[in-house]
């Protein structure tokens, strides 16, 4: 296939039988998936289900099952880690996260000034105006608001994190949006390098590890030029900002940025060649930071640790990608084999004299094919046979969460600092205070004001879950970081005079069952023989309304429309001859009153009143 030929088109997740292959490391061919599938790598934790191959599942079924390694690595000494977003903090009050974002739509409008300047903006009442002139000012300020307020996360992160003993954070690629973008992109140096370092004093001072993830559509080894220039400019963000944060220079070198090789493109080897001329153009600070990973949809372990030790790049094993992608003529699936290459990749970082880590995640229960397996499960359930010494990423849905599971499973450092969360309850954030004392406020109560900020926490405890450390929720429970949603009841009809008799009387009833009890009993026993009493009459109540509906309903007799007539109004009857003399009834008089019309019917061709 050519390097400018489209990759063929597939239903994702159909049967195509008639679609050409690829030849995998694990076994049987598979077929190409689709454009985005051989392009980039699929989001593993996307919560859309697909539709499953039957041919697939069938070659699934065959696979030998993985050998693992019985090794744990304990105690353990490397550190662990989650990745880009604090599902705890994420829910705090105000949250705490690194990921805003807005869209380049969003930019355009706020270059528009406000309706009012003196006032904030508001998502209804006063938005950008833009019957005013655009200035590209207030838009790069609108970005640049949104990127210091994820910087100026960071440090609350890492305080939290060392709070529980979590010293490895990536962090995340979306704090400063559309940074790399062809046209809307900009440099952080320019409003961003003191709010950075300050950041970075705080990484430094706990001695915690950052790195970064750049998407999956960053390729060196594409053969579009646009694809490969755009991935350059990611990288080029990347390396800003974490050359911004003025680590200390070991910490520096282990804030590395990891990367996959991407799509296969047809030809394997060619892309390779492609990677190795791209690669070899990067600037020195970029090389320093780069990073290679296997990934689960086309690139093995043994296809990439070569142009690793060739290049001089460190190699990023995931122990879950390494179980799908994997060449099935060298290793068997699971951690057995793996461990008989450890002293080849540990090369490849150490002579670079950056700290090893690894990727760990597990597939979910039930997955069968590769497909259904790179799924992430939301925790895992156990450590693989790494190195003690190695920084370990757990990539789980769960995020901190799935390493709190671990710690708390293996008793690691720092577990008995964890405690479960009150459910629908936060008790470090000051919301309600805050209630309370606008509430005193608006009562005039500035004695009582003033005691009610005595309550609120210090800002630096806001969101570190109190001195009990209370931020463990068990697995699916991300729901009691939320306060309980309300219940919306009905209201109740308005009481009629009727229902209010019936209560009366109810009530009086109720009375009398109480003067009747027993003299000498107690309260609690007359409340009791209260309670059985309603219960009995409620009983009979519906009893009642049982019988009353299954009795069957009597016919009704057919009604006679009596003769329509305007109310206090004579008529004159018109005689028409008739070819009977005995007519039922006797004719009405000129001086008779007609009684009151039942109905008018309207249906002659003028819409004039026939009366029936």
């Amino acid at each position: 296939m050519a390097v400018d030929e489209p990759l063929p088109k597939t239903n994702r997740g159909k049967k195509a039988a008639e679609t050409p292959a690829i030849k995998k490391e694990d076994g049987p061919p598979m077929p190409i998936k689709s454009a985005e599938d051989a392009d980039a790598l699929r989001d593993p934790e996307a919560e859309a289900d697909e539709e499953v191959d039957e041919e697939e599942v069938k070659e699934a079924l065959t696979r030998p099952p993985p050998v693992n390694s019985s090794y744990l690595p304990l105690p353990w000494k490397g550190r662990l880690g989650y990745a880009c977003l604090n599902t705890y903090l994420r829910f705090s009050n105000p949250p705490v996260f690194c990921s805003r974002t807005c869209r380049i739509a969003s930019i355009l409008e706020h270059r528009h000034p406000l309706k009012d300047p003196s006032q904030p903006e508001h998502a209804t009442k006063n938005r950008p105006d833009r019957s005013q002139p655009a200035d590209l000012a207030l838009g790069r300020k609108y970005v640049e608001d949104i990127c210091l307020a994820n910087v100026r996360d960071i440090p609350k992160m890492i305080r939290w994190n060392e709070k529980y003993g979590i010293r490895f954070l990536r962090l995340s690629s979306e704090m400063f949006p559309f940074a790399s973008h062809e046209e809307y992109g900009y440099k952080l140096a320019d409003f961003a390098a003191h709010d950075l370092a300050e950041a970075g004093k705080v990484i430094a001072q706990y001695g915690h590890r950052v790195t970064t993830h750049p998407g999956q559509f960053t390729q060196l080894g594409s053969p579009r030029k646009s694809v490969t220039d755009n991935a350059i400019r990611d990288l080029e963000y990347h390396d800003e900002m974490l050359s911004l944060l003025k680590l200390p220079e070991q910490m520096n070198r282990d804030a590395v940025m990891i990367l996959h090789m991407g799509g296969v493109f047809g030809d394997k080897a060619a892309t390779l060649d492609r990677f190795r001329s791209i690669y070899s153009g990067l600037s020195q600070s970029i090389k320093n930071r780069l990073v290679l990973e296997n990934d689960d949809v086309s690139w093995s372990m043994h296809e990439l640790l070569p142009i690793c030790e060739e290049l001089n790049i460190p190699f990023v094993l995931d122990y879950h990608h390494n179980n799908i992608i994997f060449d099935s003529t060298q290793i068997r699936e699971g951690t057995a084999d793996v461990v008989n290459l450890y002293p080849r990749i540990l090369a490849t970082w150490r002579r670079k004299q950056i700290t090893p880590k690894m990727h760990y995640s597990e597939p979910c229960p039930g997955a069968i094919t590769g497909r259904q397996r790179r799924k992430h499960r939301p925790r895992v359930a156990t450590l693989p046979p790494c190195p003690d010494d190695m920084d370990l990423m757990i990539e789980a849905k769960d995020k901190e969460q799935a390493v709190f599971e671990l710690m708390k499973t293996f008793k690691l450092p720092g577990h008995e600092n964890i405690n479960e969360i009150i459910p629908y309850t936060r008790a470090d954030d000051n919301k309600l205070a805050v209630q309370d004392i606008d509430k005193r406020k608006r009562q005039l109560a500035t004695k009582k004001a003033k005691a009610a900020k005595k309550d609120l926490i210090p800002d630096e405890e806001v969101g570190m879950g109190g001195a009990d450390g209370r931020v463990y929720w068990p697995p699916g429970m991300e729901e009691w970081l939320r306060p309980k949603k309300r219940e919306v009841k009905p209201k109740a009809a308005p009481a009629t005079p009727a229902s209010r008799k019936t209560t009366v009387k109810s009530e009086a009833a109720d009375a009398d069952v109480m003067e009747d009890s027993d003299p000498d009993a107690t309260p609690a026993t007359k409340k009791a023989k209260l309670l059985l009493a309603q219960r009995a009459k409620a009983a009979s109540k519906a009893e009642k309304l049982v019988a009353v509906a299954a009795e069957p309903a009597p016919p009704t007799a057919q009604k006679v429309k009596a003769p329509a007539a305007q109310r206090g109004r004579k008529r004159k009857e018109v005689m028409t001859p008739s070819s009977s003399s005995s007519d039922v009834g006797e004719d009405m008089s000129e001086d008779e009153v007609v009684g009151p019309a039942k109905r008018v019917l309207k249906f002659n061709m003028y819409d004039e009143d026939v009366k029936v």
